[in-house]
């Protein structure tokens, strides 16, 4: 009987999966603006900041790069991903059912979903490099790609178990969750950085900090085997990080809340706290850690307890959003099954990719790549949604000739990854040609398909 109850009382966790939000359900800014700082001023940034340090960038050229890239990005949400969302309040995981048909669907949102799962994965177990100080956890090596550990395992399966929880709770309770802990995190990377940065250099005065930072943390030279990184590298990458959140559209999983596509500009409570400041505070970390890759060790360092508690929360700040995000790609593609299940379903392949280092140490390539993968979609909707009207050709014909797969968007994903793959250049600048590449392909074809059978508008 009690599990009876349980069972009614999460099966009315229902936000809007299939249909548009009704509009006395819209969120208010502060909603946004907490979801965004929670998820990005975030357990990655003790990786990401600080690969930036190991890979030898230099500080002009991080500082230029940061404010140019995710300005870009705040751009890409505001008027990419808003827009759409607030004209359809739907998620872009239902949304594309309409485009695609439901087969690609079914297997576009299943590629979604695994790769946001390895992403929280990836939050999670920074999260455990923290916990696994207080219980003297081995923590994995730089190079390592398995469980270092039955510790670090057990370890990784707690904090999985919690990130499924509040991710099954839905939009209310993530978006709180973050507005509690955004400004205590942020706080932490700040008096983190202050706190090191007189072990790298004596600075009273802004130009003290500038020759610290070129001559002891950004100073232009990698570590031995790692590729040097240039001001192109930090732009693109920091436009990027997010690609299949904006340019690919799954963020409007949130912004269907919105009251209006200008909340698309909230973004920057993500970008410029999380991937400006935190990042230049965690490569100061690294840094005055002697460069090495240890983000639960150096926070410890930095801040004591609270620099240790930090790494965690950022930890399931962000996985919480990433798993809400794979909760609907993998609800949409199991219409039986309500929100939570597909959530639990997502929290315990989540929690098993944690386990593996590999998800962490190498996280900056797995976020160029996961957002190159879905990348060719989010111009596929995108030339669908605004594009093929104005072009005088008829959107959504995978609903209207009821198409079970949209073959030219089919065609047009794989050709698009297949060229970007071949592109000659570094995986940061290949998705912006390939996102060009998409759109073109996709109204050629279906300039074919309509013109061929006389159905131009």
């Amino acid at each position: 009987m009690g599990k009876a109850k349980l069972t009614d009382r999460l099966d009315q966790l229902y936000e809007f999966d299939r249909e548009p939000v009704h509009p006395e359900q819209l969120k208010t800014p502060g909603k946004f603006a907490a979801i965004f700082s929670g998820e990005h001023v975030a357990a990655t940034e003790f990786v990401i900041g600080p690969m930036f340090v190991i890979h030898g960038v230099a500080a002009a050229d991080l500082f230029w790069g940061l404010l140019i890239g995710n300005l870009l990005a705040v751009l890409s949400w505001a008027f990419i991903v808003a827009p759409i969302a607030v004209r359809t309040r739907l998620t872009l995981y239902w949304y594309v059912r309409r485009i695609c048909g439901p087969g690609l669907t079914f297997i576009y949102n299943s590629a979604n979903a695994v790769l946001y799962c390895v992403l929280a994965g990836a939050m999670i177990s920074v999260a455990a490099t923290a916990i696994g100080l207080a219980f003297k956890v081995p923590v994995p090596a730089l190079t390592d790609v398995l469980p270092s550990s039955v510790g670090w395992v057990v370890l990784t399966l707690i904090i999985g178990s919690v990130v499924t929880l509040v991710a099954i709770l839905g939009f209310e309770q993530v978006s709180r969750f973050s507005s509690v802990c955004a400004p205590w995190m942020f706080a932490i990377f700040i008096a983190g950085a202050l706190a090191l940065l007189p072990r790298l250099g004596n600075v009273r005065s802004l130009s003290d900090f500038w020759q610290v930072a070129n001559q002891s943390i950004w100073t232009g030279i990698p570590l031995a085997g790692q590729e040097k990184y240039h001001f192109w590298h930090i732009t693109f990458f920091a436009w990027s990080a997010n690609l299949a959140m904006h340019v690919g559209l799954s963020d409007m999983a949130l912004f269907r809340f919105a009251k209006n596509w200008k909340y698309g500009f909230l973004s920057a409570f993500g970008m410029y706290p999380g991937h400006f400041l935190a990042w230049i505070c965690s490569g100061i970390m690294v840094a005055a850690a002697a460069r090495e890759m240890n983000p639960g060790g150096m926070a410890y360092m930095a801040a004591g307890f609270s620099g240790a508690l930090c790494v965690v929360v950022a930890g399931w700040t962000t996985a919480n959003p990433t798993m809400y995000r794979a909760g609907l790609a993998l609800q949409a593609a199991t219409p039986n099954w309500k929100r939570w299940r597909v959530t639990l379903a997502a929290g315990l392949l989540t929690t098993v990719v944690s386990c593996f280092p590999v998800v962490f140490m190498r996280l900056m390539d797995f976020v160029a790549l996961y957002g190159l993968i879905l990348m060719p979609i989010g111009a596929v909707i995108f030339a669908e949604h605004w594009l093929l009207p104005r072009l005088g050709l008829l959107p959504y014909r995978a609903e209207q000739q009821g198409w079970f797969i949209n073959w030219m968007a089919l065609i047009t994903w794989i050709v698009t990854l297949i060229i970007v793959a071949l592109l000659p250049i570094h995986l940061f600048f290949r998705w912006l040609p390939g996102y060009l590449f998409a759109q073109a392909l996709y109204l050629l074809l279906c300039w074919l398909e309509q013109t061929r059978k006389g159905k131009t508008a």
